[in-house]
């Protein structure tokens, strides 16, 4: 078997074997398959796609190139959640000890953030003290005991991932439907999850920019972890505006904290987008015999003070400080030399918002990464004050600015008010989830 001649046979728009898949995969690893010659096939990936098989076999492989997890031990069905990325999202801190609350077992890794903000590990380390990479044997004493664990990937899950998108980054090859699914379900699939529940994010701020895009890569990933005997359901949500008020680290584990104890309520995106995410995967956990039963479990352990609970024993469990985490200390996570408010330039409807660049004003204050190597400032951000739709008045501010360094916020303002559009017409009003795909029964 040759490399070229795969190759070729993709440009061709052929369909690759098992044991093709498996051969290029296992000689990416090992270097009998070169840079080139990968970036290659990854190029005719893009181009010419992939069948629902080849995918999936390909995520098979990359699963199967490290470790893999054993959660077999814990009691429960294993869910997990894995959000496509976007602004404002801090789902995972407010479902993650809620569905543990309500009995479920929530066992996850998580990445870290390069781009607009931190990632979940980011901002779980902006909290005193707590560790996000534990060993194994650790992680499952804490999930085993409390229900919920949230700790880093092992440095040995899905080399070939690692290695596949590193290459990708510096090719042009991102941006690929299979890719993206055969790198999201391998890791997911590796970490252990017996069931999946996917937040496939869509539009300005998303990486699907698209609804036609997001549907394609979330009915992919339902495919693929039914042909492996995992139950997974997609979530297609909204992003062409942050999801949360708050984008940065600290403040975005202080507007979890107002969630968990009630400050905000039904109806906010945030609120709904928590409640339908963990409403799934308490169904996938066989814990609710409908959607119903799912969402008055959710909010009953919301509103008992449960939820916050089980965070707190979760930060604990994980070495960190979690007398933070009330409404009467979280402030002091949140405190910078300044807040500053930023007030917009004419009057009239917020008619669109440029979601990236929110994010990127929020990164150029240093709550994100622009590579691997930067530092992460857990206090800096801003809070929104206006949403799509809102009047918007020259005396009342666009957002709030939390900022260490003056020359920074600075620029980050004339970035935030580059994204925002505003019109003398107010714009249709857009859903907060265009679909769910895949079965929760």
């Amino acid at each position: 078997m040759r490399t070229v001649d795969l190759i070729e046979k993709k440009v061709e728009r052929g369909e690759l074997t098992s044991e093709e898949i498996a051969f290029l995969i296992r000689g990416f690893l090992d270097g009998t398959v070169p840079d080139y010659q990968m970036a290659a096939m990854q190029m005719a990936i893009v181009f010419n796609g992939m069948t629902d098989r080849e995918a999936t076999d390909l995520t098979m492989e990359m699963m199967h190139s490290g470790e893999v997890v054993d959660l077999s031990d814990l009691k429960g069905v294993k869910v997990d959640k894995h959000s496509t990325g976007g602004v404002g999202d801090t789902t995972t801190l407010v479902i993650a000890p809620l569905v543990a609350a309500c009995g479920g077992t929530v066992a996850k890794m998580s990445g870290r953030g390069l781009g607009h903000t931190g990632g979940t590990l980011d901002k779980l380390e902006s909290i005193p003290g707590t560790q996000v990479e534990i060993p194994l044997d650790r992680f499952r004493r804490i999930v085993d005991n409390i229900g919920v664990a949230v700790i880093g990937q092992s440095g040995n899950l899905d080399p070939a991932d690692k290695k596949m998108y590193a290459l990708r980054d510096v090719t042009a090859t991102v941006r690929s439907i299979p890719l993206i699914a055969a790198s999201i379900m391998s890791k997911k699939l590796a970490a252990g999850a017996d069931a999946i529940v996917l937040d496939v994010k869509v539009g300005s701020g998303a990486f699907m920019r698209t609804r036609e895009e997001g549907a394609k890569l979330a009915t992919l990933m339902v495919e693929i972890g039914r042909r492996v005997g995992r139950k997974v359901v997609a979530v297609l949500s909204d992003m062409n505006q942050p999801l949360g008020l708050a984008v940065g680290n600290a403040l975005e584990v202080r507007e979890a904290v107002e969630l968990l104890s009630g400050r905000i309520p039904e109806g906010d995106p945030l609120y709904e987008i928590c409640m339908l995410l963990g409403t799934k995967m308490l169904r996938l956990s066989e814990l609710a015999e409908s959607d119903a039963e799912a969402r008055a479990k959710l909010q009953a352990a919301l509103q008992s003070g449960a939820g916050l609970k089980k965070l707190q024993q979760m930060i604990t469990a994980q070495g960190g400080d979690a007398s933070y985490l009330c409404m009467e200390r979280i402030d002091a996570l949140c405190k910078t030399k300044e807040v500053v408010p930023v007030y917009p330039t004419k009057e009239g409807y917020l008619y669109a918002i440029d979601t990236e660049r929110v994010g990127t004003a929020a990164q150029l204050l240093g709550a994100g990464r622009a590579t691997k190597a930067d530092a992460i400032d857990p206090s800096v951000g801003l809070v929104m004050k206006k949403r799509v739709g809102d009047r918007i008045r020259k005396d009342e501010p666009l957002c709030v600015i939390y900022s260490n360094d003056p020359k920074k916020t600075a620029v980050s303002i004339e970035t935030f008010l580059g994204a925002m559009t505003i019109s003398d017409e107010q714009p249709e009003k857009r859903p907060m989830v265009y679909d769910v795909i895949g079965d929760a029964n």
